[in-house]
């Protein structure tokens, strides 16, 4: 009796974790050196900090691409990914959105009030 309880609460878990986590948020990263990385980590963070301020883990995750990593070769080649590009998946209706137009409109104007704006609302849109 205890083995068919473990075993139906395992298959419990499994099946909410493939449908807790709908949505990833792709951040493509080179290997950068000096002042550019800086700007580059920076960016990474607040794009991070706006995702985990306004979505939960559940739901919405960020994950860091790197660029140079022979195991994201499949990723930066679907996506024609380069540093700084940042990609929403949907795994649901597997689904892709760059938003990378907006994270370099961020890099220059450091608009952070749009930038999340546009970013969540993005988010949204993909989710629904």
């Amino acid at each position: 009796m205890k083995i068919k309880l473990v075993f139906i609460a395992a298959l419990m878990l499994i099946g909410l974790n493939s449908v807790a986590q709908k949505t990833e948020v792709l951040y493509f990263k080179a290997n950068l050196p000096c002042c550019p990385g800086r700007a580059c980590n920076a960016l990474e963070t607040d794009v991070k900090s706006f995702i985990e301020s306004n979505f939960n883990n559940e739901t919405v995750v960020f994950k860091q691409v790197k660029i140079s990593d022979e195991a994201n070769a499949e990723l930066v080649t679907k996506h024609n990914a380069r540093s700084q590009t940042v990609v929403i998946v949907t795994k649901e209706n597997n689904s892709a959105i760059d938003v990378s137009d907006i994270v370099k409109k961020y890099s220059r104007n450091k608009n952070k009030v749009e930038f999340e704006g546009k970013l969540v609302a993005k988010i949204n849109e993909s989710i629904k």
